[in-house]
């Protein structure tokens, strides 16, 4: 049985004191953002900062001009993130739903009403909750919180959550919890994922972490 999770605004207050704000999601346009949600799937942002630079010394940060280019220079373009085949037509994915359904404008996908835009972002193959909700927050500042790996097992570890913690039951924890807010979601996905980063690993590194208080009396439960 999943233990009472204290009030999630004391563990944002907790880890904002410890890490202070994240400035997620790093992008200078929601088109940056859209193309890094998709990228940074299975690599280190670093990759993914690469990949983006090289498609912003060819101009080729929008929509119509991207989706032209050829698949085979696509995946040259996005290499160093890694699974770039992969990845190359996951985004081209994206982009044809842009051009086919919006007109290639994001304004347009995030007028409509969020669960209506998420449905249709899920329609897209290769896409996710994780990849969908990223999109729908950070580049459509929607109020949708978005759950990744490092919150699985912050959860489970604290005993929050029983396993198997699905996307759905994650993201209901915190929405059910916390005011409807942007930048609230925004922030507090990435502290967790700081966390997790830096403490919730594989093996855990709980005595530094600004969480460590919130352990079952026998520490953090086994994943």
């Amino acid at each position: 049985m999943p233990r009472r999770p204290p009030p999630l605004l004391d563990l944002y207050e907790e880890m904002f004191s410890a890490f202070g704000p994240q400035q997620w999601w790093p992008g200078e346009t929601p088109l940056e953002v859209v193309i890094g949600a998709v990228l940074v799937q299975n690599t280190a942002w670093r990759n993914v900062e690469r990949a983006i630079e090289n498609l912003k010394q060819h101009d080729l940060i929008d929509v119509e001009r991207l989706y032209a280019v050829k698949p085979s220079r696509l995946e040259r373009l996005i290499q160093p993130a890694g699974y770039f085949r992969v990845k190359a037509r996951r985004l081209r994915n994206v982009l044809e739903f842009l051009v086919d359904e919006h007109d290639a404008s994001l304004d347009r996908l995030f007028e409509l009403p969020l669960e209506e835009a998420r449905t249709q972002l899920l329609a897209v193959n290769g896409v996710g909750p994780e990849t969908a909700d990223s999109i729908l927050l950070y580049a459509g500042e929607m109020p949708k919180f978005v759950v990744d790996a490092y919150t699985r097992r912050v959860l489970l570890r604290h005993g929050w959550l029983a396993p198997p913690a699905k996307y759905e039951t994650m993201q209901k924890f915190f929405e059910a919890r916390l005011p409807e807010d942007v930048p609230l979601y925004n922030e507090y996905h990435a502290l967790i994922v700081r966390v997790g980063n830096q403490y919730c690993r594989a093996k855990p590194n709980c005595e530094e972490c600004p969480l460590r208080s919130r352990l079952p009396r026998g520490g953090p439960i086994e994943l």
